[in-house]
């Protein structure tokens, strides 16, 4: 569902930039635990945009990366693709098939936040319960990138 969201907004709407948030992997969770989002973008601009509102907003984000390397992982000998990598790179492989949706031209960001939207505790920014982590980042993103 989430390449089919990709590829709609870039027909539809023949945007520049891309970027989804989704709890796309339990292996994000054993990577980054619940201290930050995973970031994974196929441009250098956008993810240290990304990085510097995750910083202002206390809603940290942790890169990535990206790369042909890593393609073996979602490769099928009966199919354009697989959509299951093995474990290792788990969250890696799961980008590298959202990426292979992103037109030329088009800036991407996929944000991992399975560890982030959930606190068995409250914490600094938020209480037990249901975190509407991402909210403040996109929100800082856009006012500092795109607006005025």
């Amino acid at each position: 569902m989430l390449c089919d969201a990709i590829t709609w907004v870039q027909k539809t709407h023949k945007v520049k930039t891309v970027i989804d948030l989704a709890t796309l992997t339990g292996a994000m969770i054993i990577a980054l635990g619940h201290e930050h989002g995973g970031l994974f973008s196929n441009s250098d601009e956008l993810a240290d945009q990304l990085l510097a509102a995750g910083r202002a907003t206390a809603e940290k984000l942790w890169r990535f990366p990206l790369s042909d390397a890593y393609d073996k992982l979602i490769e099928s000998p009966i199919a354009d693709m697989k959509n299951v990598g093995p474990r290792d790179a788990g969250s890696i492989s799961a980008a590298q098939f959202l990426q292979r949706y992103v037109e030329d031209g088009v800036r991407w960001a996929h944000l991992d936040i399975a560890g982030m939207v959930w606190a068995a505790k409250p914490g600094t920014l938020w209480d037990k319960g249901a975190t509407g982590y991402g909210v403040r980042l996109l929100d800082r993103l856009v006012a500092d990138r795109f607006e005025g």
